[in-house]
């Protein structure tokens, strides 16, 4: 019965031990599948199977069929055109990035997009080239093909060009890319992009953006600066620009600065008023035909010497073979790339299937890139993922579904075919300013830090390493470095997690750390300790030591020390020095009885106490004769609360045993409760049982485990005037699912008797 204004639940109920609440209720019997039955259902085929492998392998047949029409086309075609005039400006200058010529960004920016089209999950993301790949890349090929020097000797790279050398090189390692994306995908490993956290993307993304704005500090101040590769490159760069900052372009500075302070006037007012344009101001493309139209009017190239793009072909090249050479010189450099290109494009597009309800798949994310990427390689087009800004104008802008992605490829192909020459006066500090104005998103990640360090200072440690070993070692090594510290962060966590003594709250069947709270109640001589993490290999120790802890002793050095004293008891016995009486042990010497040190048998201390062949067993906590003298336990039970532990390896089982009976050999009763069925199974599947170790120490919850010492020490608990402070009733009045048809009464009985 509810009380008015009440919320409370009253439960009468048995007292539960594991085994007891197994016998009473019957489990439902689930035969678990093996290895075998798995292989056997991956590689049976049916009518269904079949249509289910082609709905998953092109996802555009699934939402093509529900395509609205009236609803959505127009949308897209909007979204499109914008995102299209975003992707030209883009594509271009992050071909700069990749350290080759502009136009072969417009590549990246349609080939991939039409595959993706078909096999993408994502309906909003905006597929075609993104900085830090593209900066990634730049770096593989100025290593391969530097600025200064002859290029590594490579076959296949003889007779070409320097532009043709590293195209060759950007595709191939593309390919090599694609090729690492498609098998993780058809392996079905897409959870990997798991271990790259939010703080971990973050940090690496901060960094990245930092070499990308060194990296177009050359085009900004029109200077010659060589490319750099490997660990500081950065500060090589730097030292460059800076010993060449006299010989700075001025014409060139001051176009980048007009472009940049007009972009970020403009962007940040489609920010402050999006929701009351119909579009956002498409201003990278209004001031590139700008930009375009003044240099060619004033012949900014003859007269200023500025660098322009220059002659863009016009069309498509032929496909290209990828070069075996260059996948054995890139592959340690292809995975990161992978796998970074992966994880920024599935974060966005997750982002997104929130925002719009729907569902993506990481593995035929995997795919989707992958061939999209062994695509786009073969007309000579660098790895794509998506960029942030650029999916942000798609999904801004109204796009429904990627039918707006291949209008966007549309228009890129449109330039790329018929108006490109157009854009041969363009100079390339334009194209510099609009890659630096777009990386104001990834620089703002700074203002975590403050925000890390107050709510996770580990999380803190992650990003600022990731940040500064990207920064200093390479956008590869400092992933790699920034992974390694991030899954130590998770190690020490569970290694040494925070283990706490447990207490009742008064009144109630709540146990909560004795530390937090005022009104709390601990039954003499009762210890509950919680663990509140795995226990494997490498936190054994650390468990065994926080339990040794807060019992306030060391079980085995009680035993040794009861052990030693019971031998020295019956030494004296045998020997007449002791005698037992009705009164307990009697010296039956007139002085007093020396300490002698028995150096024989000492490995066998920490073995069982044997009582044999003693007239009646010792009470420990009271004085022994003969100025013998072992530590008093006051503790007599020890509750271990295990519903955190997700998990126990062979090693934590061994050592596990071995504390169990530790302290069951000093007369300490142990109780393990709310363990997880699937623990407990393997408990029994691995022989951890015996004499000593029984299945009747685990309870089905911690206040069954109570009520049962309660009851086991009643004599010592009725004179405890506190007793009255454990709960034992509990009433529950609510509407509740039963399995059972014919149990129908929602009140059930939970009583101590």
């Amino acid at each position: 019965m509810m009380r008015p204004g009440a919320r409370q639940y009253v439960v009468t109920r048995p007292l539960y031990s594991e085994d007891s609440f197994a016998e009473e209720h019957e489990k439902v019997y689930r035969q678990r599948k093996t290895m075998l039955d798995h292989l056997k259902l991956y590689f049976t085929f049916d009518v269904k199977r079949v249509k289910h492998a082609a709905l998953s392998l092109l996802p555009v047949i699934g939402w093509l069929r529900i395509y609205r029409i009236k609803e959505w086309l127009l949308p897209d075609v909007v979204s499109g055109v914008s995102t299209g005039l975003v992707a030209v400006l883009q594509g271009m200058a992050y071909g700069l990035l990749a350290s080759l010529p502009p136009w072969y960004g417009l590549f990246s920016a349609f080939f991939p997009v039409v595959i993706y089209f078909f096999m993408g999950t994502s309906r909003h993301i905006s597929v075609g080239p993104f900085p830090v790949l593209c900066l990634m890349i730049g770096s593989v090929v100025t290593r391969l093909i530097p600025d200064e020097g002859p290029p590594v000797n490579i076959t296949g790279l003889e007779g070409l060009s320097v532009d043709d050398q590293r195209v060759l090189v950007a595709s191939s390692v593309t390919f090599l890319v694609g090729i690492m994306q498609l098998g993780m995908g058809l392996l079905q490993v897409g959870f990997v992009v798991m271990y790259l956290s939010d703080t971990l993307v973050s940090g690496f993304t901060t960094a990245a953006a930092i070499h990308i704005l060194v990296s177009q500090l050359k085009f900004v101040l029109g200077l010659q600066v060589s490319g750099f590769s490997g660990p500081l490159s950065l500060i090589y760069t730097l030292e460059v620009i800076f010993n060449k900052i006299t010989s700075t372009n001025v014409c060139d500075l001051v176009i980048a600065l007009i472009i940049m302070a007009m972009v970020f006037i403009v962007k940040e007012l489609n920010d402050k008023f999006k929701s009351k344009l119909p579009v956002p101001i498409p201003i990278e493309a209004i001031m590139t035909v700008i930009a375009c139209g003044v240099s060619y009017g004033f012949d900014f190239e003859n007269k200023f010497g500025i660098d322009v793009v220059g002659h863009i072909p016009q069309g498509y090249e032929s496909p290209v073979a990828p070069n075996l050479q260059i996948f054995q010189e890139t592959a340690m450099e292809a995975f990161p790339m992978a796998i970074v290109g992966f994880a920024v494009a599935f974060s966005v597009a997750k982002v997104y299937s929130v925002k719009h309800d729907y569902t993506i798949d990481g593995n035929q994310e995997l795919i989707a890139f992958g061939v999209s990427n062994m695509f786009g390689a073969t007309f000579k087009s660098f790895a794509a993922s998506t960029a942030l800004s650029r999916s942000a104008v798609q999904e801004s802008t109204g796009g429904k579904t990627q039918v707006a992605g291949l209008i966007s490829a549309i228009i890129v192909m449109i330039v790329t075919l018929a108006i490109g020459f157009l854009l041969a006066p363009l100079p390339k500090s334009v194209l510099g300013a609009v890659v630096i104005v777009n990386l104001k998103g990834m620089l703002m990640q700074f203002r975590d830090i403050p925000y890390l360090w107050r709510r996770d200072k580990p999380d803190c440690v992650v990003w600022l390493c990731t940040c500064t070993a990207s920064i200093l070692l390479g956008l590869d090594l400092g992933l790699a470095v920034g992974l390694g510290v991030e899954l130590i962060s998770v190690v020490l966590r569970v290694q040494f997690p925070r283990c706490s003594v447990l207490a009742n709250i008064m009144g109630t069947d709540i146990y909560k750390d004795r530390k937090d709270y005022f009104s709390i109640f601990e039954p003499e001589g009762v210890k509950i300790f919680r663990i509140p993490s795995p226990i494997f290999f490498a936190n054994i120790d650390f468990f065994k030591n926080k339990l040794v802890e807060a019992l306030g002793f060391n079980p085995l050095q009680i035993l040794k020390k009861r052990n030693k004293a019971l031998r020295r008891i019956k030494k004296l016995l045998k020997n007449g020095d002791l005698q037992w009486t009705s009164m307990g042990f009697l010296n039956t010497t007139c002085g007093s009885i020396g300490d002698s040190e028995d150096q024989d048998n000492m490995e066998e201390l920490d073995q069982p106490i044997d009582f044999k062949d003693l007239p009646a067993q010792i009470d420990w906590n009271r004085d022994l004769p003969a100025n013998i003298f072992v530590p008093k336990v006051e503790v007599h039970s020890l509750i271990l609360d295990f519903a955190a532990v997700s998990f126990l390896d062979i090693s934590a089982l061994k050592g596990l045993k071995t504390m169990l009976k530790e302290l069951i050999r000093i007369d300490i009763e142990v109780y393990i409760v709310a363990c997880d069925p699937y623990i407990l199974e393997k408990l029994h599947d691995c022989c951890f049982f015996d004499e000593e170790v029984q299945p009747s120490m685990f309870f089905l919850t911690l206040h069954d485990a109570m009520l049962n010492i309660l009851d086991k020490h009643s004599e010592q608990t009725e004179k405890n005037p506190d007793h009255g402070k454990i709960i034992t009733t509990v009433t529950v009045h609510n509407s509740l699912k039963i399995r059972e048809k014919d149990v129908c009464d929602p009140v059930f009985q939970l009583l101590f008797l």
